[in-house]
Parts: C-alpha cells; sequence; structure tokens
C-alpha cells in the first residue's frame, strides 16, 4: 500500500475526469464534465491549459490526423487543431449526457453515456467509427464508465459503477462476447469508476467515494492500493514520457466540506508502465 503522489495541476474540477496522454503534444488532457471544461497538462513545462465546452463533455481523445473527438452531452463531435468543430453523430436524449469512453485497438471510439438521474437502464455503450457509423454494444447501463482493452486487445474491461464490479469481454474484430465478472468492490470501499489496463496486463482502476486507486492481475488478484485523500477519484492513466507516470483524476461534486486537493489532477510518478493508446481514426 502507498500514498506517494504529486500534485500536477492544483484545480476545483467539479467532476474531473478523462485522463488521457497526447503523445502528439506531449500533454495529459483531462475534463471538468459539470464544468463543461476541457483541459491540458504539460509535465515538462508545468503549463496547464483550459477551454470552454459548449456542454458538459464526458472525454476527449486524440485522433489520427490532429485535433481531437469528444464525447459531448449531445452526441459526438470532432474539434480540429485550428478550434473548429462539427458533429460527427448527434443524437440529443432529454436528461442523457456522455460519460467515459476509450479508443479500441481498432481506431473505434467506445462512448458511454448515462442520464443525469443515474436511473438504471438509462445509460449505454457504443462504438463509433471514423465515418461516424455508430453501433449500440449495451443498451442496459446505468453509469457508463471506465473502459479499456488487455494489451493483446483479445479482453475488454467494462464498469457500469453501480454494479460495483468490473467486468470483461472477450473481444474481436469489433465486437465482444461472453461478458463475465472478473473483480466485485467490496462494500465500503466505493464504486469502480475509471479504468485503465498497464503493460502487464494489470487493471487499475479508480474508487469514486473510496479515496484510492487499486491495481488487480490479469488473475483479479488485488496487489496494490494507492491511498489519495481525495474521497471521489475517478479515472487513471499512464503518461508522461516513457508512459510511467500515473495521472489521476478527482471530484469536489456533492462534498459538503472537500479537501483542498479535490478536483485536482494528482501524479503518481513511476507508477508503473503503460500502454501507448491508439489515436481515433475520424
Amino acid at each position: 500500500m502507498t500514498n506517494v503522489f504529486d500534485v500536477a495541476v492544483r484545480a476545483e474540477a467539479a467532476l474531473g475526469e478523462g485522463p488521457t496522454w497526447d503523445p502528439a503534444t506531449g500533454r495529459l488532457l483531462w475534463l471538468d464534465i459539470l464544468g463543461s471544461r476541457l483541459r491540458t497538462y504539460d509535465p515538462s513545462t508545468g503549463r496547464s491549459t483550459v477551454r470552454v465546452t459548449e456542454q458538459h463533455v464526458g472525454a476527449a481523445k486524440p485522433r489520427a490526423g490532429g485535433g481531437l473527438v469528444l464525447n459531448l452531452r449531445d452526441g459526438v463531435g470532432l474539434l480540429d487543431e485550428d478550434g473548429s468543430f462539427r458533429w460527427l453523430h448527434h443524437e440529443p436524449v432529454p436528461g442523457r449526457r456522455a460519460n467515459d469512453a476509450a479508443v479500441a485497438p481498432d481506431g473505434s471510439l467506445w462512448a458511454g453515456t448515462m442520464r443525469y438521474d443515474e436511473a438504471p437502464g438509462g445509460g449505454s455503450l457504443s462504438r463509433v467509427t471514423g465515418d461516424g457509423s455508430v453501433s449500440v454494444v449495451l443498451d442496459d447501463v446505468a453509469v457508463s464508465n471506465g473502459t479499456g482493452w488487455s494489451p493483446s486487445g483479445t479482453l475488454m474491461y467494462y464498469i457500469d459503477s453501480p454494479t460495483r464490479r468490473i467486468d470483461v469481454f472477450d473481444h474481436a474484430d469489433g465486437r465482444v462476447a461472453n461478458r463475465r465478472p472478473f473483480v466485485q468492490i467490496e462494500d465500503g470501499a466505493g464504486f469502480p469508476d475509471g479504468l485503465t489496463v498497464d503493460a502487464d496486463g494489470c487493471v487499475w482502476v479508480a474508487l469514486w467515494g473510496g479515496g484510492a486507486v487499486r491495481r488487480y492481475t490479469p488473475a483479479g488478484a488485488l496487489d496494490r492500493v494507492i491511498e489519495l485523500p481525495t474521497p471521489l477519484v475517478t479515472a487513471c492513466a499512464f503518461g508522461s514520457a516513457g508512459l510511467t507516470d500515473l495521472y489521476v483524476t478527482t471530484a469536489r461534486v456533492g462534498l459538503e466540506a472537500p479537501h483542498p486537493l479535490s478536483g485536482s489532477l494528482l501524479v503518481v510518478p513511476d507508477a508503473g508502465k503503460g500502454v501507448a493508446q491508439p489515436a481515433f481514426t475520424g
């Protein structure tokens, strides 16, 4: 068990989320979903930026040709490097918003949604390709959250937070099958939120309400716990040169007396070894 971390960006994000390393720019992307903020952090200079989005943004991922793909309240959009924006798939649903998303080994975006009231069955997980075609992967979800693939790409890990489980699927050719429990988070330890998979195939998961990040081996055994002072730990991802530092986002929404670091971007230096993530093909 360890609690060695640094503060990368001291902030007061209502719902910090979605850390993603952008190798083309050498910056860490992250979000304040409810604050409609797209943020960046450059570890080589310490410089950070903030960009306001027109609606709640659940995820931002690099595109192969430059720019970003955004999982937004009303659908999936493309943000070009010059700041221009266009919808790739526009599907507004009253009471629903975007949440976490991930880019699959084939360059497609697996985009999650949820209802603002977190109603069971109100969310989904969909596969979005570069030409804007959409196929629903899961349609009976409450809070679609962490999604990631094993280094081989043959397994996909997925979290619907209220289940308190990390599930695993067999994955091939943009399809998943054979859903089964991978890890059950025990009562009192919080809810599983975002996840990332490292080069050893271990699954790192952020615990909302648990104040920690855990690592589980490919066999599902807990082998590391990083304790943090902020109770609402939302997501984690490897970044920096060599993908050795673990970046962790946090939140302060709903807390009557938030910790001073709640809403900040934290980093655990030399936590492990990440896997280079594919860019979205659109």
